[in-house]
């Protein structure tokens, strides 16, 4: 370990695979050993530490960790006074915003958040909801749940503030979405002390430079191809390029080479046309980072 390492937390629990697939995605081999909650990591100016989400952004502000992987809800929830680095969207199951919804049971004669009034709600997200019901105008009696929050309406609560990703399982508990209180995306955060300090504010930006460009890339694949001059602008409008594709000339100058990045989903339907339109030689290759 270097005499100067950056104090990371990353997020225990449910979105722990995504987070050490993303940072190894990143360039960083993060490895874990059984249930030890701390990752060893490849660099040596780095220490990891497995911390759940809800709780890092505490940590963080705290200068407990220097910078951690948490989402903007638990930033919000915890009123954390932090560094917001880079938004990172990824989780389990979507690239989407995951959303906090309030939710009653299908029967419920509650149809909008008004006739929450005086009622009880049940969420893991206690301040945030305070905070929503207080711009409604709704006084309601808002209790923290342990879990299993949504088999509690309507016997041990009227309505519940739940974390969804797809909605299925609201649907499977007979549940319907009234509103969204809060859309949420993975963020890398950072102490304000440690944001001050020149090593570390330049160690936090190179680390999220890095993530960054790793999610840029994700569901990205490079192509390359050999054509002909004379087919370069029909190859070119086949191309749904994410930038302009780079052409580069070749010993036969009646041929060039070109190279481009594109959605991994269109691959199956672009290279027979571009094959059509005379490329030939077409490879395709993964790429790890995209960095602007």
């Amino acid at each position: 370990m270097s005499p100067r390492a950056l104090r990371i937390g990353l997020p225990a629990g449910s979105l722990q695979e995504a987070a050490l697939a993303l940072f190894r995605k990143a360039g960083y081999d993060v490895t874990f050993r059984g249930r030890s909650y701390y990752p060893t990591v490849d660099d040596p100016e780095m220490e990891c530490m497995l911390i759940r989400a809800q709780e890092i952004p505490r940590y963080v502000q705290d200068g407990l960790r220097d910078a951690g992987l948490t989402g903007y809800d638990w930033v919000q929830e915890n009123r954390a006074d932090v560094v917001e680095v880079a938004d990172l969207v990824f989780s389990k199951t979507t690239r989407r915003p995951v959303r906090w919804v309030l939710a009653v049971p299908h029967d419920s004669p509650i149809k909008k958040v008004e006739d929450l009034e005086g009622k009880r709600i049940a969420t893991e997200l206690v301040n945030v909801t305070g905070d929503f019901l207080r711009r409604a105008g709704v006084k309601a009696n808002v209790e923290f749940s342990w879990g299993a929050t949504e088999a509690k309406p309507p016997l041990l609560a009227d309505a519940i503030v739940e974390l969804t990703e797809t909605g299925r399982s609201l649907a499977a508990n007979n549940l319907r979405v009234i509103e969204t209180v809060l859309e949420s995306t993975p963020r890398f955060i950072a102490s304000k002390e440690a944001w001050s300090d020149p090593w570390r504010r330049k160690k936090i930006q190179d680390v999220a430079l890095m993530l960054k460009g790793a999610m840029a890339a994700e569901g990205q694949v490079g192509l390359m191809m050999n054509v002909k001059v004379t087919d370069l602008d029909t190859v070119i409008a086949a191309l749904p390029a994410l930038e302009k594709p780079t052409v580069s000339s070749l010993s036969d100058k009646a041929w060039v080479a070109v190279n481009t990045i594109v959605d991994e989903s269109v691959v199956r339907e672009i290279v027979p046309k571009l094959k059509d339109a005379g490329a030939r030689g077409i490879v395709e290759y993964p790429i790890n980072k995209i960095i602007d």
